[in-house]
């Protein structure tokens, strides 16, 4: 059989190319890059969602996460009255407004 096929010998193991500080460079470029495409950039959102729910005030109109436009009533601690129609009130936690939107656009829906 071996006149047909040359016998594979097996080499000495040896170290992978590159060695350990390459392969811990290449996981340093992974950690950063996530951070900067993913973790940065929530974080960022997320600081600009609280500073938008800290200057709510009564009058302004907003969108909430399940899609109503209304306008501000009441704000309060961990809630917020809103009114979506002429006097139809409701209570949503503070954390569902998701956006302000310009003035006008509450009555012009």
């Amino acid at each position: 059989m071996s006149l047909f096929i040359s016998d594979a010998h097996a080499q000495a193991a040896g170290a992978p190319p590159g060695g350990a500080t390459g392969q811990l460079l290449i996981l340093g470029v992974f950690v950063v890059v996530f951070y900067f495409l993913l973790i940065r950039p929530q974080q960022k959102r997320a600081k600009e969602h609280q500073a938008m729910l800290s200057k709510l005030a009564a009058g302004d109109e907003v969108a909430t996460a399940g899609g109503i436009l209304a306008k501000v009533v009441e704000v309060g601690e961990a809630f917020v009255t809103l009114e979506i129609a002429d006097g139809v009130h409701i209570k949503v936690q503070r954390g569902q407004v998701t956006s302000l939107v310009p003035k006008g656009t509450y009555k012009s829906a």
